[in-house]
């Protein structure tokens, strides 16, 4: 199954009238508020102002230290290092510190570890290197909080550190003229979650003590980065994004301008979701491939006509990158799928040999979408492997990861991504640890959290206007999805040479025209005349000048499933196929009966080629979903006899029989039948 548990916000419908009254807010809005926790007037005035009170950077500690030391290196026109990461928020905390400096006239040089030849973070080697190219200052944006060794050296060398980053420190903090983290548990400051790019910038508002100057010279980058590295939009992120969409769209600086032309996106107004996911992935395949260097470059850059070159080298990169991550994403889906140990483990741990390490983070992200489970990409060169972790919702991988360290040489990340390296023997002893400590606590199922229930006649362009009012749109605060119940589905058309479908569906009075995207006919389990409820985000669609709503499908069921019981179920049967200990009541439920068998059987054969998932099957069949665990064992006897033939998308056939089938002759069902006795 990949469809997601549906899970639906609670509303308090009262508390939202109320909040709708006391800040005279439309009660769509106001509803949508208090679905996102917003629940009193201050926050939701908070929320929606355009002009934001952002904090004093200097609540955060060590701050003085590092405007007082990169001051004094300034005055002294001591040679200053500006020291970033290889990804779009390393480089655009890079860019952004580097030009503040040399407009300052500083003596300053920028370098960006190579990921496949340096790795993360700055390194004892890097540092010796800058010592001997006369740097006296150092200073690192979204990285260095765990830099304790390179600090020795640099102490050792007569270079000085400023060390600003947003990940989460390590015990011990590296020994620097300052460590600027909002994660230390001793920085007093009220908001945390700050993407390095904004740690850097509000360096940089420390030094000038100007806020609107430098957010007019460097909000674009702030939301360049913060989009990209995927923090919480709430609070002064939030506030930063909005502020740099407005340059990014009014009066871009060249770079961006360059690359909005790679993408195909120049001359439209861009939204968040733009940045994210146009623009972002750009800048990072360049430091997934290779050096990071010529984004760097790229943002910094002040010539058209070179911007549109190295735009063009990072949009070939970014397609290059796509053609591998695709390769890897298939061998990946191939391993899980032939492999039980893998494919209904709790946690899915796949490895190849040579696959590219600056890619198995966006591969691991996709399987969690295809899988629904936390997933860890692990990359071999030899005896040493490199991996990248992605988790569901209410999960958290780095805590998965501090359970079975032993396996590890080294981790760290956050509960929704991470990374390791781990010796390519220990991978197995790995794979089984995680699906231990999974088991070990309560694991949740992927959902989809719908914001709430709407009526389909309310969707128009007063809607529009309402979401527009709780843009930009990110992590922590995504796209409203709602919830259309109840529908009659009347049409299904194929669009996009078949690649697509548009739906119409009508409840009542009021007809719907939504898209389904990458889903064919053949793929597509409903019928006409059924009843169906939806997942459904509403967008703006602008056509020659018209605009109107356009509502685009995220999830799609039958209405009235029984979902939490099928989830339930199907999980059973992963526990039953990974060879876990079953209970003698869980072995007696996933047994089918003769007439189980036979009634799926007639079933499959009276509606082959049956391509759908066992959900499908339950609601077309009869079967109780909460019987979809007997189910999927059915399945596997009759195509262990033979009786049915699985095609390479999962879906069933009956070949021609001559003779009855011997459901004795079933080692599903003896060895069913043993543990059972």
């Amino acid at each position: 199954m990949r469809r997601k548990l549906w899970k639906l916000s609670a509303c308090d419908k009262d508390l939202a009238a109320q909040l709708a009254e006391s800040c005279n807010l439309d009660p769509f809005l106001a509803l949508l508020l208090t679905a996102r926790g917003i629940a009193d007037e201050i926050d939701a005035e908070s929320y929606l102002c355009a002009d934001f009170d952002f904090s004093d950077p200097f609540e955060y500690i060590d701050m003085e230290k590092a405007v007082a030391r990169i001051s004094e290196a300034l005055d002294r026109f001591e040679k200053i290092a500006v020291f970033g990461d290889y990804d779009a928020d390393g480089v655009t905390s890079a860019a952004l510190l580097y030009a503040y400096l040399e407009k300052r006239g500083a003596d300053v040089v920028c370098r960006i570890p190579d990921r496949m030849t340096e790795g993360y973070g700055i390194s004892e080697a890097a540092v010796r290197e800058l010592a001997a190219d006369g740097v006296k200052l150092i200073v690192t944006v979204d990285n260095g909080i765990s830099a304790v060794k390179p600090a020795e050296v640099a102490k050792s060398l007569g270079v000085d550190m400023v060390i600003t980053d947003h990940h989460q420190p390590m015990e011990r903090l590296p020994e620097a003229a300052a460590v600027v983290d909002p994660h230390r548990s001793d920085c007093p400051s009220e908001f945390k979650d700050f993407a390095g790019v904004g740690v850097a910038f509000k360096l940089v508002c420390a030094m000038e003590s100007d806020f609107e100057t430098v957010c007019a010279d460097f909000a674009d980058l702030v939301a360049v980065g913060t989009l990209a590295d995927a923090v919480p939009l709430r609070g002064e992120n939030r506030a930063l994004v909005r502020l740099g969409l407005r340059h990014i769209n009014a009066a871009p600086r060249i770079g961006i301008e360059a690359l909005k032309a790679a993408a195909g996106v120049q001359g439209k107004t861009l939204s968040a979701a733009n940045v994210a996911f146009t623009l972002a992935p750009r800048i990072n395949a360049v430091g997934r491939l290779g050096s990071a260097m010529p984004a760097l470059q790229l943002l910094l850059c002040d010539n058209p006509d070179t911007a549109a070159q190295i735009a063009e080298e990072t949009d070939r990169k970014n397609k290059q990158r796509q053609a591998i991550e695709a390769e890897i994403f298939k061998e990946a889906v191939e391993q899980i799928e032939s492999d039980p140990e893998i494919r209904y483990a709790s946690i899915l741990t796949v490895a190849g040999e040579g696959w590219h390490p600056g890619v198995i983070g966006i591969v691991a992200a996709r399987l969690v979408s295809r899988y629904g489970k936390p997933t860890v990409v692990i990359s071999t060169d030899g005896d040493i492997g490199k991996g990248s972790c992605r988790s569901v919702e209410d999960f958290s991988i780095y805590d998965a990861l501090c359970a079975v360290s032993a396996h590890l040489t080294h981790f760290g990340g956050h509960p929704g991504a991470a990374g390791l390296g781990v010796e390519t023997t220990h991978i197995p002893a790995l794979r089984k640890a995680l699906d231990t400590y999974a088991k070990s606590v309560d694991m949740p199922f992927a959902y989809e959290r719908i914001d709430f229930k709407l009526n389909p006649a309310y969707i128009n362009l007063s809607l529009l206007e309402t979401l527009a009012a709780l843009e930009p749109f990110g992590t922590g605060n995504p796209v409203p999805t709602f919830g259309l119940y109840r529908m009659k589905l009347i049409a299904a058309r194929p669009v996009g040479e078949g690649r697509h479908l548009r739906l119409t569906l009508e409840k009542g009075l009021t007809q719907v025209t939504a898209m389904l995207f990458s889903v064919t006919p053949a793929q597509f389990p409903f019928h006409c005349g059924d009843t169906v409820d939806l997942a459904v985000q509403v967008e703006k669609n602008e056509f020659r000048g018209e605009i109107k709503p356009s509502v685009r499908i995220r999830e799609m069921r039958f209405s009235d499933s029984d979902e939490e019981n099928l989830f339930k179920s199907v999980r059973l049967y992963e526990k039953y196929r990974y060879r876990d200990a079953l209970t003698q009541k869980e072995i007696a439920f996933l047994t089918p009966s003769r007439e189980f068998l036979l009634g799926v059987y007639r079933f499959l054969k009276s509606n082959e080629p049956f391509a759908f998932d066992v959900e499908v099957f339950c609601r077309r069949s009869g079967c109780p979903y909460a019987h979809a665990a007997t189910a999927l064992v059915a399945f596997d006897v009759l195509e262990e006899l033979g009786l049915i033939q699985r095609d390479a998308n999962g879906g069933f056939c009956c070949p021609k029989q001559s003779g009855k089938a011997d459901l004795t002759a079933s080692e599903i069902l003896k060895q069913l039948s043993q543990k059972g006795a």
